[in-house]
């Protein structure tokens, strides 16, 4: 009698009648379709939630370099103060965005773990830093509407898909 082939991969082996092959990594929905199935179900991660709060953190990066360019050299932007729609010196403007900046840094980690405070701050910070882009614009055209386009979209992963990860949290990353 001849002995099956011994394999490494779990599950029935292919010397076996009516085995299919390895298991697949990805257990299907019930329907049997993948699409648009999340992972948080499987093992409690949330790519949205740790987008999201990434993104954050990255808005609030941009903020800090903006706030410490303003506040290190004012002579950098070559537009003068009364030019910008709020007319404050460049040390004023330094200072809004870095508090803004180190606010979102702080956000955005909250977001990564979920919670429910973080997405409401992360959303109306989100909404302050675009305003105050949106009247520094003339200053730093750049850095200002990537920063505002930054904001968008984080407002809608925020919106969205913030809750993604708050539930893989709580069940401790079982469903």
């Amino acid at each position: 009698m001849a002995e099956p082939t011994r394999t490494t991969v779990p599950g029935p082996s292919s010397a076996q009648p009516g085995a299919a092959g390895p298991p697949s990594q990805v257990s299907a929905r019930p329907d049997g379709d993948r699409a648009g199935y999340s992972t948080v179900v499987e093992d409690g991660f949330s790519g949205w939630g740790w987008f999201a709060g990434g993104l954050m953190m990255l808005v609030g990066l941009f903020q800090i370099m903006a706030g410490i360019v303003a506040l290190a050299g004012p002579g950098y932007y070559t537009a003068p103060t009364r030019d910008l729609v709020v007319d404050a010196g460049y040390t004023t403007w330094g200072w809004v965005h870095l508090i803004l900046g180190i606010l979102a840094l702080a956000a955005g980690g909250g977001l990564v773990f979920g919670s429910t405070v973080a997405r409401v701050a992360g959303i109306g910070l989100a909404v302050i830093s675009a305003v105050v882009n949106l009247a520094f614009l003339p200053a730093a055209p750049a850095a200002s509407t990537l920063i505002i386009a930054l904001d968008v979209f984080l407002i809608y992963a925020i919106t969205v898909h913030g809750g993604e990860a708050k539930g893989s949290f709580d069940s401790g990353g079982r469903a």
